[in-house]
């Protein structure tokens, strides 16, 4: 509630998740009638991603093979701690002392960066430009898996680059990112390792696929003698074909675009090669990501990261991330990280960060059935695990108890405008506020404060006027 309430207070956040969401669906159905045939598009999708997760070890051992023939190395992390430490490790022993990373979810998933920080001498930039920013302030947490500074305006990024990076021009984005290119070019050219995230990793080949819309990705992995990928285990295409497709979906779905700027594949270099990393490693991440395998959360491990959902759900709208309190924020986040979590300590509140309208459903570009898994994470909550609030389960039980008995639910309908006058507010007729009468309940006592806490409940109306009584008195002049 805490997290909910601050983000609440963070009104420019909230107009620029707002206006962001408003923007994206205006791009990204134009885009993806443009492609023509979407709903067929998304049945491929998802039949691509569910043929992968079925035989997953399988395409796992090819990619790793593939890899590895092409001289590569592949690491198979179970944890976050195995992962990140596997690829301190790395920059121990290749003595870097120049990291430069892209964006990435998944590193921050395994909070690689603290972790490499902690190694004497060595310097991590994060060289997406939001990431970059975000790092600049201080490291403040991303908001949206594609935007991740969304909740920043340009004047705040101003303040930042002022502070930290001595910047004297003006809050024009153009001349901020000018200063930001400058200020990024030196660190690529000193880079001695660089790490990515993965899109798409093909099968058949053993290369990795970069979707982006800045060139900072692929002077990571050009320029540095060293280049460490980081993927979750689910990310896989069995061929180009495959990873075609899903680039075709997801720059429509993340962007509103038919492609990204920057469409890279890559794996280690050749010797006829002029660019590209002397060592290249790849480690795919676990983390949780099996324990959805052979479950009913399978579908989740479908996801491709695009944020189609956050980009139409009402809840992360009036949030926005940071009120997740999870590196995975909206709809996705909210089915995932229990999951990832083995568990609901952390998470358990996600899944009723929901208003169960389906939207993020229906865009889904592979057809995630998100509402129903937040559903099926609130039964396992309630039932499997008794998680049910036990003066939650008795208020239900006496309500249960009053409606289902006409003599009782008769003298309830008697009492309830008498009762509830005394509380109610006096508000005008809106169209925002559309009640029966002119009163409503702003608060109620004990456990009925849950339902006032975040919604307004409309004045009953007198026993004369209620629907019974109207009924009875319309039956009379039927009959008469």
């Amino acid at each position: 509630m805490t997290r909910v309430k601050e983000s609440e207070q963070d009104k420019f956040a909230q107009q620029a998740v707002a206006k962001a969401q408003d923007a994206q669906w205006v791009k990204r159905e134009a885009a993806r009638q443009e492609l023509g045939n979407w709903e067929q598009w998304r049945d491929l999708g998802e039949q691509i991603r569910q043929h992968v997760i079925r035989y997953l070890p399988d395409y796992l051992e090819e990619f790793a093979d593939n890899v590895e023939k092409r001289g590569g190395h592949v690491f198979f992390a179970q944890t976050d701690d195995e992962a990140a430490q596997y690829i301190k490790q790395i920059a121990i022993e290749k003595k870097a002392k120049h990291v430069v990373k892209s964006k990435s979810m998944v590193t921050s998933e395994i909070n690689l960066d603290p972790t490499l920080m902690t190694v004497p001498g060595l310097e991590v930039l994060e060289t997406d430009l939001a990431e970059f920013i975000l790092e600049e302030d201080d490291w403040d947490q991303p908001t949206h898996l594609v935007f991740p500074a969304l909740h920043k305006n340009r004047e705040q990024v101003r303040q930042v680059f002022e502070k930290k990076l001595g910047y004297k021009g003006d809050n024009d984005p153009q001349h901020m990112a000018r200063f930001s290119r400058k200020v990024l070019r030196k660190h690529f050219l000193e880079a001695d390792m660089g790490i990515t995230g993965c899109n798409f990793a093909v099968a058949d080949t053993g290369m990795i696929n970069l979707v982006t819309n800045e060139g900072n990705a692929d002077l990571a992995m050009c320029i540095p003698k060293t280049q460490v990928v980081v993927m979750g285990m689910e990310r896989l295409v069995p061929t180009m074909k495959e990873a075609e497709t899903m680039d075709n979906m997801l720059a429509r779905s993340a962007v509103g675009q038919k492609l990204t700027s920057y469409l890279t594949y890559t794996a280690p270099r050749t010797g006829q090669e002029s660019d590209g990393p002397d060592d290249f490693y790849v480690v795919i991440l676990d983390n949780g990501r099996s324990n959805a395998l052979g479950t009913v959360f399978e579908p989740i491990l479908q996801c491709i990261r695009c944020a189609s959902c956050l980009n139409v759900c009402p809840i992360y709208r009036h949030i926005g991330g940071h009120g997740y309190g999870s590196i995975y924020p909206g709809p996705v986040g909210s089915v995932l990280s229990p999951v990832l979590d083995g568990g609901y300590d952390d998470f358990g509140d996600l899944p009723y960060a929901c208003s169960l309208c389906a939207a993020c459903t229906a865009t889904c570009p592979v057809k995630i059935p998100l509402h129903q898994l937040m559903i099926e994470h609130r039964r396992i909550m309630m039932d499997d695990q008794s998680q049910a609030n036990l003066i939650d389960d008795t208020v239900m039980r006496v309500m249960g108890l009053g409606t289902g008995h006409s003599s009782l639910f008769r003298t309830a309908l008697g009492v309830d405008h008498t009762m509830l006058t005394p509380i109610s507010k006096k508000q005008p007729e809106t169209a925002k506020n559309l009640f029966a009468s002119d009163r409503h309940v702003e608060w109620m006592p004990f456990v009925f404060g849950g339902w006032t806490k975040v919604r307004d409940l409309p004045d009953p109306p007198k026993h004369g006027e209620n629907f019974r009584s109207w009924f009875a008195h319309h039956k009379k002049e039927q009959q008469a």
